[in-house]
């Protein structure tokens, strides 16, 4: 993909409700899409294929071979497509299953530096690694078994690889999904014609017409996703967009998000100001509606009319975060935009509509769509070390105190907005370079 281009996935959706036949069609897909999946997840989730993995051709023609395909009559088309889907999810299992390993050791006191490195070295090094796990003879370049003799020489390896083995046996999982959702579909599977899209099906030259309700046309790899019980269906595209570049945006702006406004920025300007009452009213009508379902639980047939005020409220709160992103980028004309890793929430007290406000807080759209923006702006977005970052004085740096939104030093007597003076220091925590890798 060109630099000067970034990736975001746009939907289209069906104009009329898909006939039950067509909708049992896709579903048999989906269903035959999940089973091919499992099957490499059986297969090659496990340690003996992990030299395998990369790049997946030999999983590939192993796939073939294996006869899944003629035994489900599944176009070849949608088969490879869910075998390197599945083969996507492993390596991300494996990648998860190493930081995890990785992130403990650090954690271990008992390790000498020189253990640690050689652990390091072990997960980085694919077929070391692999080795290990199958207590097979490492079979590797001349410079890297140097490397590795260098290291083994060093520590007692083998009490280190019974580590790694007993690590990856507690932490790595062989995935399974239960779920038949949707597949991808590449071109050579549907062609879009009269305002809608052709989709194959597992009968020869039949496949089945969806009306859309755009006549926008893709020529990408698609991601089909069903609601059969609505007799709906969405499709996922990722498309390429231009990056816009801006010479007048020269700004460098510390920003400070909140529940309740969504940006401060280090100069006190504001954005997002109505985002907590929104919040606050939406997170009271999803606490009335969950009491009083529970109360008649067996008098409800459905909640269908939940679902539609349920999704009108999540659009008009992402409606106006995305208003006031643009506005914030409109008027600060950023470069830079330092932000301090947002919070995880952490309900659990004694005040349950306190608990609902933050399981509702919709921080983590707000830092990506603040994210996908800097992208497609050209805009730097850079994120920094957030320890004390709200209690001490952006002015001079000592220890302050909070009182009702406004924080004062207590040396030198500087009064300022809390968010403020926490958009100040991040500021100027990312301009000296204190930000987080």
């Amino acid at each position: 993909m060109s630099s000067k281009t970034i990736c975001k996935t746009v939907h289209q959706y069906n104009k009329k409700p898909v006939s039950k036949e067509d909708m049992e069609k896709l579903q048999e897909i989906a269903g035959d899409y999940r089973k091919v999946k499992n099957y490499v997840y059986s297969r090659y989730g496990g340690i003996g294929s992990l030299l395998k993995l990369y790049p997946g051709y030999t999983i590939q023609n192993e796939m073939t071979e294996s006869g899944l395909r003629l035994e489900l009559g599944l176009p070849s088309v949608y088969f490879y497509l869910a075998v390197f889907d599945a083969l996507g999810d492993i390596k991300s299992q494996w990648t998860y299953t190493k930081t995890k390993v990785l992130k403990l050791m650090n954690k271990n006191e008992n390790f000498t530096p020189e253990e640690k490195h050689y652990i390091r070295f072990l997960l980085k090094t694919g077929n070391a690694f692999a080795a290990v796990l199958n207590r097979k003879k490492m079979e590797l370049p001349k410079e890297i078994q140097r490397k590795h003799e260098e290291l083994a020489s060093q520590v007692e390896a083998e009490r280190l690889q019974r580590y790694l083995r007993r690590q990856v046996r507690k932490h790595h999982v062989k995935q399974h999904t239960d779920t038949a959702s949707g597949f991808s579909i590449t071109e050579r599977a549907y062609r879009y014609a009269d305002h809608g899209i052709y989709i194959s099906t597992k009968e020869k030259r039949n496949r089945i017409f969806i009306l859309l309700t755009d006549k926008n046309q893709y020529t990408s790899q698609l991601y089909i996703k069903l609601y059969p019980e609505k007799s709906d269906m969405e499709i996922k595209v990722p498309v390429k967009v231009s990056v816009h570049t801006h010479a007048d945006y020269t700004n460098q702006v510390g920003v400070a998000a909140g529940m309740f406004t969504m940006l401060t920025t280090d100069k006190g300007h504001r954005y997002g100001k109505s985002l907590g009452e929104l919040q606050t009213r939406y997170a009271e009508w999803i606490r009335e509606q969950t009491i009083c379902y529970n109360r008649n639980k067996e008098a409800n047939s459905g909640r269908k009319k939940y679902n539609f005020r349920k999704n009108r409220f999540t659009e008009q709160l992402h409606s106006y975060v995305n208003y006031e992103l643009n506005r914030f980028f409109r008027e600060e004309r950023p470069r830079v935009v330092y932000i301090v890793k947002l919070p995880r929430s952490r309900a659990g007290g004694i005040n349950k509509k306190i608990n609902n406000n933050m399981a509702l807080w919709k921080r983590g759209y707000i830092r990506k769509r603040l994210a996908q923006k800097c992208q497609e702006e050209s805009v730097e977005l850079i994120e920094v070390l957030g320890r004390d970052i709200s209690g001490i004085c952006s002015r001079c740096g000592s220890s302050g105190y909070k009182k009702e939104g406004i924080f004062t030093c207590g040396s030198c007597g500087f009064c300022i907005e809390e968010k403020t003076n926490t958009a100040a220091n991040t500021l100027r925590r990312g301009i000296e370079g204190k930000i987080v890798y």
